[in-house]
């Protein structure tokens, strides 16, 4: 018999949970009235400006429908088809793009680093460089780092710069793919300029679909000289929205007043209080530390089908394997509760 109980609120993505209530009151006013398309509108600027009033610089900002376009329009505009991207083995860009930077860069390769918790250093990037430099191999001209990383870790600010200091020598640019950046720095504690160009980033793509939009990501360009007709792209991509209002919007609703580091940090206390609520329990095994929203557990494999039959809904295919279970900026400590006693009841 099938017990499964529909759940409110589930542990599979941050992706699930609706929109916060600040962006969905953002886009109810932005439906007032009319407005110029195409991104000529106060709502595409407002956001914008407070992208740079945030990160304290004057950068580039480009709105775009979802994080596979951001990243890969955003390192096709960093390369010639015959460069090289260095980025970890599991990063997001590698393993779940389909194939997006290589097809809108024109075939740019791909290279792999290691490294533990999801996370590149320095001498990887190094050792990539310097092992072909000739003619026949792509040549290296992007360093792309996640934060937070696909397996829920996070680059302090040290890390990065040293990323940073090494693609700098070496002549490469820096891309941050920043799905779950709000996450990241909630997590530091750290200012938004501290972990991107002070630390030597080019060019970010910042996620708000995870943290509380409904659809968009920004590109935030701090070398503004590489936005260089970044705008064609879009529009030849089928990026450029008709009624970029309603894809600004909830920016300006979740930047205003700190709210979208708030959602964020609420998302990653949930996580903390579920991996406190799980971490000692018999036959579960830890496997990544916890420093973001995620919590990456190994459990048997009856216990996950278990978990599942009761309605819970997570995936096991991210990272390196186990099961990754996801706070959004609406879990509450009831579905932590719920789901640590089910999972306790499995396990014993």
């Amino acid at each position: 018999m099938n017990t499964t109980t529909p759940r409110p609120r589930q542990f599979a993505s941050d992706n699930n949970a609706g929109i916060c209530p600040e962006a969905w009151a953002a886009l109810a006013e932005a439906n007032q009235g009319h407005a110029v398309g195409y991104g000529d509108d106060p709502w595409t600027a407002k956001a914008a400006d407070l992208i740079r009033e945030v990160f304290e610089t004057d950068c580039e900002v480009f709105f775009v429908f979802n994080g596979t376009a951001a990243n890969s329009l955003a390192l096709a505009s960093l390369c010639q088809s015959y460069h090289s991207i260095l980025c970890h083995e599991i990063a997001h860009v590698e393993t779940d793009e389909c194939g997006a930077p290589e097809f809108f860069s024109n075939g740019t390769k791909v290279l792999l680093l290691p490294g533990e918790n999801g996370k590149i250093d320095p001498s990887g990037i190094e050792r990539m460089v310097r092992r072909r430099t000739d003619i026949h191999y792509p040549k290296p001209r992007v360093v792309s780092v996640t934060q937070a990383t696909e397996v829920g870790t996070v680059y302090s600010v040290d890390e990065l710069k040293a990323v940073g200091l090494m693609a700098k020598a070496l002549g490469l640019k820096v891309h941050m793919d920043g799905a779950r950046f709000a996450n990241a720095v909630a997590s530091l504690g750290a200012k938004p300029a501290e972990v991107t160009w002070r630390a030597g980033i080019d060019v970010l793509c910042l996620g708000g679909t995870k943290n509380g939009t409904h659809v968009g990501d920004a590109v935030v360009f701090f070398n503004r000289d590489l936005a260089h007709e970044f705008d064609y792209r879009c529009k030849q991509a089928g990026q450029l929205a008709s009624k970029m209002r309603f894809l600004a919007a909830p920016w300006v609703g979740t930047l205003q007043n700190g709210v979208w580091l708030r959602h964020a940090a609420h998302a990653n206390r949930m996580a903390e209080l579920l991996h406190d609520q799980i971490r000692e329990l018999p036959r579960l095994k830890i496997l990544f530390p916890r420093q973001a929203n995620s919590v990456f557990a190994e459990l048997p494999e009856a216990v996950s089908a278990g978990l599942r039959a009761r309605g819970w809904k997570f995936y096991n295919f991210i990272g390196r394997g186990g099961c990754r279970l996801m706070c959004s900026w609406d879990t509450t400590e009831e579905d932590i509760r719920n789901f640590a006693s089910d999972l306790k009841a499995l396990l014993s």
